[in-house]
């Protein structure tokens, strides 16, 4: 296991874990007496000075403990870790290959932790806290459910349920409308930085390095990963590095559009084209195919990703609208399933129309005599009445 040189200074397995966890020591040895260690030591505490945290989530980097690689990225890697033996995962920013820390990289971890720091939302990964020295790093909850692209990679070629997948996509909505009623913008929405509750029941938004608060002109363009970027935020020509541009929050909303996608489809957006391409189709109106979409998220999807981030619903709306179709699905849940009877030729029924009830020779006999006797007792009866009377005079 690789592990950042200048943070680790010693190996410390702890008894009854599965993974091996390693010590952060805080003491840097540029900061010792002997040559070479002034310079690298009164930097170090020069770039911590210019950003005045909050003590309240300053952590003590002795206290952290990490373990296995969880992520790694251009920027940073984060492990999993332990601190004051709680389990946190730890964000370590890559350092440079220039000797000192840039100014550009602390403001961007300053901004990071800030961000962090003021947002809590049951969506959205929950901050532990930061320091400094002897690296820049970032402790978080630890989510044991992996992140969503990773969530979808395992289900291929197949697709998730599509209750769930929704459920899901609602659960990005209500951290976005949180963020946005707060004046953050993320620009960084993918399926790579959102994560999973242990149980893969829960979606939580994470990664805060490209959020910054929502200003009205312009803004650093390019911010972001080119396939889930919104086209307003890049050009189709080349621009200087750190050039600006005039967009707002509604970028996440494309963003969003993408990660929907997915989640139906389970498929790489723009799949075989590099991030160039990807990027210059998206700014000349390409989308993804909407052949295997639901018709009824088709008018959601083109309106998320339309080119005019003013026609881009709120995730006010998107949260409503995924709302009622989840609903829907839910009630199809439950409807017994129609059963369609083809039309044939009648057939004879099983069941055979009730027959009179068949009388017996013996029976018919008996009948007649039966007849015979109250015929025999009708006509003794009549000639009894009408024989003539004798009269005594």
């Amino acid at each position: 296991m690789q592990i950042a040189a200048e943070v680790v200074l010693g190996v410390s397995p702890m008894e009854g874990e599965d993974s091996v966890f390693i010590d952060l020591y805080t003491k840097d040895p540029a900061e010792s007496t002997g040559s070479g260690g002034e310079g690298k030591g009164a930097a170090a505490g020069k770039a911590s000075s210019a950003f005045k945290f909050d003590p309240s989530f300053l952590i003590d980097p002795s206290c952290i403990k990490i373990g296995s690689v969880l992520g790694e990225g251009r920027g940073a890697i984060v492990y999993e870790g332990l601190y004051q033996s709680k389990p946190v995962a730890v964000k370590i920013i890559r350092p440079p290959k220039t000797k000192y820390v840039s100014l550009d990289r602390q403001e961007k971890f300053h901004r990071e932790v800030s961000m962090l720091s003021k947002v809590k939302h049951d969506n959205i990964v929950k901050f532990v806290g930061a320091c400094f020295e002897p690296s820049m790093i970032i402790l978080t909850e630890l989510l044991r459910g992996g992140n969503l692209q990773k969530y979808l990679w395992e289900r291929r070629p197949g697709t998730p349920d599509l209750k769930c997948s929704i459920s899901f996509a609602m659960d990005v909505c209500r951290a976005m409308e949180y963020l946005h009623a707060n004046g953050i913008i993320h620009r960084d929405l993918k399926p790579a930085n959102l994560l999973l509750t242990e149980d893969l029941n829960m979606i939580k938004v994470a990664d805060f390095g490209h959020a910054r608060e929502e200003i009205s002109g312009a803004m650093t363009s390019e911010a972001g990963t080119y396939r889930w970027m919104a086209p307003e935020l890049f050009s189709t020509e080349p621009v200087p590095k750190g050039s600006k541009k005039e967009y707002d929050h509604k970028a996440d909303v494309y963003s969003f559009s993408i990660v929907l996608w997915e989640l139906i489809i389970n498929q790489t957006p723009f799949s075989g084209r590099t991030n160039i391409i990807v990027a210059y189709a998206a700014a000349n109106k390409i989308r993804p195919e909407l052949d295997y979409i639901p018709q009824d998220l088709i008018p959601l999807l083109e309106s998320c990703w339309a080119d005019d981030p003013k026609i881009r619903p709120e995730f006010m709306e998107i949260t409503s609208h995924l709302s009622n179709y989840h609903k829907q699905l839910c009630a199809a849940e439950l409807e017994p399933p129609a059963v369609n009877v083809p039309e044939s030729e009648p057939q004879e029924s099983n069941v055979k129309e009730e027959e009179p009830p068949r009388v017996h020779a013996i029976d018919k006999s008996e009948k007649k005599k039966k007849v015979k006797r109250r015929k025999k007792c009708r006509s003794s009866f009549f000639f009894f009445c009408c024989r003539p009377v004798a009269v005594q005079e």
